[in-house]
């Protein structure tokens, strides 16, 4: 048995997720910053369970508030990290984290060419504090970031939904919106039943996504 789940390891092919994390000031405010930790290490400890020949689910986070756009964690296959919660600082450079993330995509020492499609995830409560629509423009001509599946979500009344349709330049595309830590939490769960699919299917290539009416009307 031992055998053969090593040779499972050693054929699946990296499904890379990266979330961009604002962790702003504002997120420091009405448990925002405490559900977005909590969420992520859940969607983190969900991935590492997952057991599929095909995929193997990789997790990055690249946090962006004070001192701009940093990589949190590292890419990594989801069974190896230990999630390190993140604090609320500073503004919300934005821009700063679409160049990171194109960086880490066109990287083949990080994603190499035989990775599946990834998965890019934008969550934050305001908006963009410094220069975003030529870093923005950037990552949608990216030649590997542009095929990413792309989620997003707006927490609060701050997050500006206009921008950050943008982001998905989809027009079908729904932005989501949360107004209490509770909707955070499902965000994440919702975006996680999608990636997981991907790993079931016979080409997680394809985007398997789960489109809710509304996110309160999923039982998780």
């Amino acid at each position: 048995m031992s055998k053969l789940k090593d040779f499972t390891v050693a054929t699946a092919r990296p499904l890379p997720v990266i979330v961009l994390a604002d962790v702003s000031g504002s997120m420091s405010a009405n448990g925002k910053i405490d559900a977005l930790n909590d969420a992520i290490q859940w969607m983190i400890e969900s991935f590492a369970a997952e057991e599929h020949s095909r995929a193997e689910i990789h997790v990055a986070v690249i946090a962006f508030g004070k001192g701009g756009a940093r990589l949190h964690q590292p890419l990594l296959p989801a069974a190896q990290i230990k999630w390190e919660r993140v604090g609320a600082a500073g503004n919300t450079p934005m821009g700063a984290a679409f160049d990171l993330v194109v960086k880490m995509v066109e990287e083949h020492a990080q994603i190499p060419s035989r990775a599946y499609r990834p998965t890019v995830v934008l969550v934050s409560d305001g908006q963009p504090t410094d220069e975003w629509r030529e870093p923005l423009q950037r990552l949608l001509a990216s030649e590997r970031a542009s095929k990413a599946s792309r989620f997003v979500l707006g927490i609060g009344d701050d997050a500006d939904p206009a921008m950050l349709a943008e982001f998905l330049a989809d027009p079908s595309a729904r932005v989501y919106s949360a107004h209490e830590a509770r909707q955070i939490k499902n965000f994440f769960r919702w975006v996680t039943m999608s990636v997981t699919q991907r790993t079931r299917s016979v080409n997680p290539n394809s985007v398997v996504v789960v489109d809710p009416t509304a996110l309160d009307d999923y039982d998780f």
